[in-house]
């Protein structure tokens, strides 16, 4: 006969521990094909020069698969400003973190539907109850202190805020602080040219 705690707890516990999974398995995945190393900005500007066509839509690609496992977006700025300049460069950036980090939502909010509202703290209640009151603006601001982190797109996802909602705050929230990367980058990279 079947234990309904038993089933319970399955249910309790099949997105938490499918989510763990997954991560974790990303996590094998980018440090057993060395795939943090190989994301660098010398690789990315070789593929820029020598696959001109296919080399943006590796470079979305690439930076979907890096967001996800943790690496930072700003290697893949840094390439792109480095190979194309800072207009289509930071265009292509953009278009990749909108992509990125859309891809994200719908890959972690699949495994882990609104996860953070399992926690109890009131604390917590509270920043989701804010959070859920005002998902643009808030989401927005998010974007604009930590645009692509891993971390928020992961948080954003499991916090039940809406695919609109997370899109439109992405939208309004990342280009900002990519201009001024861009601009930032730009300058730099044209001091060792």
């Amino acid at each position: 006969m079947i234990n309904t705690s038993e089933i319970h707890w399955t249910r309790k516990y099949r997105r938490p521990l499918g989510l763990t999974l997954f991560i974790v398995l990303l996590f094998i995945l980018r440090e057993r094909f060395g795939i943090r190393e190989l994301l660098s900005v010398q690789y990315l500007k070789g593929w820029f020069q020598l696959h001109p066509v296919l080399a943006p839509l590796l470079f979305i690609a690439l930076f979907t698969l890096g967001n996800l496992m943790q690496i930072p977006g700003f290697i893949f700025l840094v390439a792109a400003v480095l190979t194309l300049g800072k207009l289509y460069g930071g265009l292509l950036t953009f278009i990749s973190a909108i992509i990125s980090s859309t891809l994200a939502y719908m890959a972690i909010e699949f495994l882990g539907h609104r996860l953070l509202h399992q926690i109890r703290f009131k604390w917590a209640q509270r920043l989701l109850a804010r959070l859920h009151q005002h998902p643009i603006a808030y989401t927005a601001l998010l974007r604009l202190i930590f645009q692509t982190a891993p971390a928020l797109n992961y948080t954003l996802s499991l916090s039940g805020i809406s695919l609109r909602n997370y899109l439109l705050g992405t939208l309004l929230g990342l280009p900002v602080p990519l201009f001024f990367y861009v601009i930032f980058f730009d300058i730099i990279l044209k001091q060792f040219r």
